[in-house]
């Protein structure tokens, strides 16, 4: 089986260049000319894809070499480019930065190789002029199998400016796509781990990303930009699917509770778990499946769109709910993922709302399975920087100023709702908070890199832990995950 769906790679040679305004906005300007766009981030960053979907009215999907594999790189693709006219894949860091001693794996290079696609490199031209021409010589021949199709050359200062690079550029024999002037209202704010997602900027990122479009509407050849695309090669490879993976793999054995699980502990500030009849809702098995409740709103932002398909697949009515502004989980909640996030910067309101909080406790004390991942962990916390959370777990959180960051190797260590112990998985952590204890009695993984431990929470049906991962690489914790809600 075959395809080609006319697709771009869109490169720089260092973070910072502007990939995320060229992506982002030849995304909103394809859009606006009736295009169907397919919108793709390199990588594990789950911000990005948040501006790329209000681009371009898709789901925004992750492309990641190292967390899911190369062999899944170009189906995963294919999944999410169904029925588009044309996709636009951002890349990450410098074209050839990948996972740290990995050489090129799950770099932006790795991934345009795996997609037969061409690569517009964006270049910061802000400090240069004749030198561009050396730059893009450099990235265009340091590896004869990436096709740097041409460039955008943004941070332009004048005229004049644009007249010597494109002169240089003529000279190298490589097309300009691109000319960008600088333009303050398409700047987006950051703070400690990167972008501000959209959820939490509403209106101000509607405006961004339509003068995103608009920059780059303005500024670059579209027309040339689609037919560079058209010029990518076929891929001999089905797209992947929720329901034929899950089909093809083994049905998980279910983890035995461990006979010692210490009970969550009461919240601080609250008062003790309900029993499993003040939940909201009875639990009955729907039509269609377990309900399995998923946290978003501006404070869990931080999730990938395969993880609620495999659900569904599973078997689970995936049900969505707002831990800010929701005083219940959803009607018949059977289980809970709380994925990544900001609960740090919500944490008074996440705990000002406590009937949600006992609602969680309540949940987790009857053994229900509960995911949670990085935010997730942080908000089954007893408090976090001296707010009280759910008291889910018996542990701290607070923030701190050292960035913890980069890809891990990990092993389960204990049976859980998510896997069993031994069951290996790729991860990655990105976070400026520390919770103490860093593990429970029954740890979620043991990792050893960058330092050999023990990390998160395995207790009744709650995994917990600041890794990140992505279940279309072990489509089992799905499967597993809703069975436990059957059983539960």
């Amino acid at each position: 089986m075959t395809s080609s769906v006319p697709r771009l790679v869109i490169a720089a040679p260092s973070s910072g260049s502007g990939k995320t305004t060229v992506a982002t906005g030849l995304m909103a300007a394809f859009a606006a000319r009736g295009l169907a766009v397919s919108p793709h981030k390199v990588g594990p960053d789950y911000i990005d894809p948040g501006y790329h979907a209000l681009a371009s009215g898709r789901v925004g999907r992750n492309l990641d070499a190292y967390l899911c594999g190369p062999e899944l790189v170009a189906p995963l693709f294919l999944h999410g480019a169904r029925g588009c006219d044309i996709a636009v894949v951002e890349g990450v860091m410098g074209m050839f930065d990948g996972a740290a001693g990995e050489g090129e794996l799950a770099s932006t290079a790795h991934v345009a190789k795996l997609l037969r696609a061409p690569v517009v490199l964006v270049v910061d031209a802000s400090s240069q002029s004749r030198s561009v021409a050396a730059l893009v010589h450099g990235f265009a021949s340091w590896d004869p199998e990436v096709r740097v199709g041409g460039v955008i050359l943004n941070k332009v200062a004048s005229d004049r400016h644009e007249a010597l690079l494109r002169e240089a550029l003529e000279s190298a024999g490589v097309p300009v796509f691109g000319v960008l002037r600088r333009v303050a209202q398409v700047d987006t704010p950051s703070r400690h781990l990167g972008l501000v997602p959209v959820a939490e900027r509403r209106g101000a990122a509607v405006e961004a990303v339509a003068a995103m479009a608009e920059q780059v509407r303005a500024g670059c050849d579209l027309d040339g930009l689609v037919s560079l695309a058209r010029g990518a090669g076929a891929l001999s490879c089905a797209a992947w699917d929720a329901a034929e993976v899950l089909a093809s793999s083994p049905p998980p054995p279910l983890p035995v509770p461990s006979p010692g699980a210490a009970a969550p502990s009461t919240p601080p500030g609250g008062s003790a778990p309900r029993p499993p009849s003040a939940l909201k809702g009875p639990r009955p098995q729907t039509p269609d499946g377990l309900v399995v409740a998923v946290a978003g709103g501006p404070a869990f932002t931080f999730s990938y769109a395969e993880h609620s398909e495999l659900l569904a697949a599973a078997g689970a009515e995936v049900v969505p709910f707002d831990p800010l502004r929701d005083e219940q989980l959803p009607d018949g909640t059977a289980g809970l993922v709380i994925g990544g996030g900001f609960p740090e910067v919500y944490a008074a309101e996440l705990s000002a709302n406590e009937p949600l909080r006992k609602a969680v406790s309540a949940l987790a004390e009857t053994g229900a399975p509960v995911a949670a991942e990085c935010a997730g962990l942080l908000y089954l916390c007893r408090e976090l920087d001296g707010q009280p959370m759910c008291g889910v777990l018996d542990a701290s959180a607070r923030m701190e100023e050292r960035l913890t960051l980069g890809y891990r190797d990990a092993v389960a260590v204990s049976d859980s709702s998510l896997a069993v112990a031994g069951t290996r998985m790729r991860g990655h952590e990105f976070h400026r908070t520390v919770v103490e204890p860093e593990a429970g009695d029954a740890a979620a993984w043991g990792v050893r890199v960058p330092r050999r431990r023990l990390e998160g929470f395995v207790q009744r049906g709650v995994h917990a832990s600041y890794l990140h991962t992505h279940w279309a690489s072990e489509p089992g914790v799905a499967r597993r995950f809703v069975e436990r809600c059957r059983t539960s």
